[in-house]
This record gives structure tokens, sequence and C-alpha cells, in this order.
């Protein structure tokens, strides 16, 4: 089966190590979130699994096939990733955006050709920006720019898609609209996901396993019912919080022990 995998991998900067022994394996049509704290190494493990950075020590391996050995236009056409602060073309469409995800698939001289632009059409449909297509990105929300950038991500034919705190600075419906669209790609086009999140309830909610780091390692990984207790989350972020089962699907919910009473008044 087509799986990204990870072995006991180290990942540093210069000598200063951020990572170390990490172990993961995601399987197509899941969703793998990575939660933990500011500073806890999510974005240094996306790097790691994009080649932006090389494991010290350890191994990457998709189907089968260590990334050492794969090129990065090789790998560009196998995994797509959704940054965490993206700057974009404010003068592009949202139609020509997206057909930038087409790069890794042009050899030196082609341009885009009818069967790319039916790709963007279909990313664009996958994710309902279609009727964003002729709209300059200046003129575009931050709920669907997002969904635009994922097109874009889409338009790469991936079989891994790594998203970088996707709903950061969205609103609750925007967020709600990128996960429910995320989750739904994930089955239906049986991509392998891994996601890394700041919301836990969103991490619960969405994802199929989760691991969580702390101390440049995974302190926990599991279902969010494994993974998300009070316990686990005093230790990671040093937060008081009451963890309950929701009442519509018993997911793990997370709610902040308040320090002060009902009248905003410091507890005596």
């Amino acid at each position: 089966m087509f799986k990204l995998r990870l072995e006991h991998i180290k990942l540093a900067y210069d000598k200063k190590v951020i990572l170390n022994d990490i172990s993961l394996e995601v399987n197509p049509g899941e969703i793998m979130g990575i939660i933990g704290a500011n500073g806890s190494g999510k974005s240094t493990l996306i790097r790691g699994i994009t080649k932006y950075i090389n494991p010290v020590s350890g191994d990457i391996y998709i189907d089968g096939d260590n990334i050492r050995k794969i090129s990065s236009h090789n790998l560009a056409q196998i995994i797509a990733s959704v940054p965490q602060n993206t700057n974009l073309p404010d003068l592009f469409t949202a139609f020509e955006l997206a057909l930038m995800g087409r790069t890794p698939h042009l050899g030196l001289f082609r341009y885009e050709g009818k069967k790319d632009f039916e790709i963007v059409n279909k990313a664009m449909e996958a994710t309902n920006t279609l009727h964003l297509a002729d709209r300059y990105m200046k003129e575009i929300s931050g709920g669907e720019r997002q969904r635009i950038v994922i097109a874009r991500a889409l338009v790469q034919e991936p079989r891994i898609l790594i998203l970088d705190e996707p709903t950061s600075h969205l609103d609750i419906n925007s967020q709600t609209e990128t996960m429910d669209m995320v989750y739904s790609l994930s089955r239906e086009m049986n991509l392998i996901v891994l996601i890394t999140l700041h919301d836990l309830n969103l991490a619960a909610q969405y994802c199929d396993r989760i691991a969580i780091l702390h101390q440049g390692k995974i302190l926990k990984q599991g279902t969010p019912s494994e993974v998300i207790s009070s316990e686990i989350i005093k230790q990671v972020y040093g937060a008081d919080v009451c963890v309950y089962p929701h009442p519509v699907n018993n997911l793990p919910t997370t709610v902040i022990t308040p320090h002060k009473n009902g009248n905003g008044n410091k507890r005596q």
C-alpha cells in the first residue's frame, strides 16, 4: 500500500536539534494531525518531509522509496504543501494562481495545454472556487483565498497533501468550511493528509489520528480520544482545561478553565 513512513528521524538547524526520534506512518484516505505548543517543531517536521531540510539521521519513505533518492522535481509531483503564510500576487486571477500548481509537470519550454486547464477546472470545482476563476486575488476574502491555495496544491495531482496551520486567521465559518473540504478531499481522492493545527477541537473533529509534539519528540500518538486529555494538554501547553465528550459524536472537546468567575472577578 502507498504510504508515508517516518522512521526515527532527527531534524536540526545547524547543530540545534529541533526534533528527535520521530516515527509516523500515514495511509491514503487518512488525516494525521500534528499538534503541539508554539516552537514544538510542527513546521520543522513539514520542512523535513518536503526536503526543505534533510534529516540528520533516520529515514522518510514514500511508497517504500527513501526520499533521499527522490529528486525535488519528482517529489513535487507526489507531495503538495500549503504553507502557513502565503504571499499571493494580488494581480493574478484565481485561475492563474491555481494554474501555477502545474509547474512540476511541465518540462523545459513546455507551456500549459488543454489537459492542464482541465485539471485546474477540476481542482477548482473540488474546492468550490471555480466561480472565482476570473476574480483577482486582491478581490477575494481570506477563506476563499485559502481554498484557492488548496486548489493550487491539488493541481499538482499529489498523493500527499500537507497543510501547515490552514485555519489560522480564518473566522469560525471559514475554518469549518476549510476543514470540511480537506476531510472530503482525503476520502474522495484517497489522499494522505498531514496537517498541523493549533485548534485542539478542530484536530479532534477532523483528524483520524493525532501526534502531539513535546520537547522535541512525539509525546503520544493515536486517535483523538487517545491523545487529547486534560492531563496531556496541561503537560504540553501548561494550560488548565476540561475535556468533555462532544454531545453529537463523543469526540473530545477541550474547554479552557478560566481564572476568573462569571462576573469577571478573580477567584478568591
